[in-house]
């Protein structure tokens, strides 16, 4: 019951992302094609709002719900960055799904988005195993 609050945020994102159509394999064809501004906008504007949230976090010392505080740690820029944004934007183009909209998206009843579901959790295990075998 004490995390009944984030399944509740997560269907209100659900329904937004639904209702938004970010969950539309068919925007994301558009944006990776260069065909429509629609995907690029949403994009943009939740850049400005998560740089928005940062910066009065840190501004107003403000903390979690729980009282904790909340910790930005500095992170090391390294090539496997770029190597795994590429690996991501390819699957995202393939796929038409990115992790965040892929739960909408099995929600709203798109069974084929399963199969990138698992294979996001194997990708994911993957990495995990041979991250330290891997360039940084």
């Amino acid at each position: 019951m004490k995390n009944f609050k984030y399944l509740v945020v997560g269907i209100f994102f659900g329904i937004i992302f639904v209702k938004a159509e970010i969950l539309s394999w068919f925007r994301i064809y558009e944006m990776f094609h260069l065909q429509s501004f629609y995907m690029y906008g949403i994009i943009g504007t939740a850049i400005l709002v998560a740089m928005l949230s940062v910066f009065i976090i840190k501004k107003f010392n403000i903390k979690t719900f729980s009282g904790e505080a909340i910790v930005f740690e500095k992170k090391e820029r390294n090539k496997g960055q770029i190597y795994g944004g590429l690996i991501f934007g390819i699957g995202w183009a393939i796929t038409g799904s990115c992790p965040g909209p892929m739960y909408a998206q099995i929600g709203a009843g798109f069974k084929v988005v399963g199969i990138v579901y698992l294979s996001a959790v194997f990708g994911t295990w993957c990495y995990g195993y041979f991250k330290s075998k891997l360039p940084h």
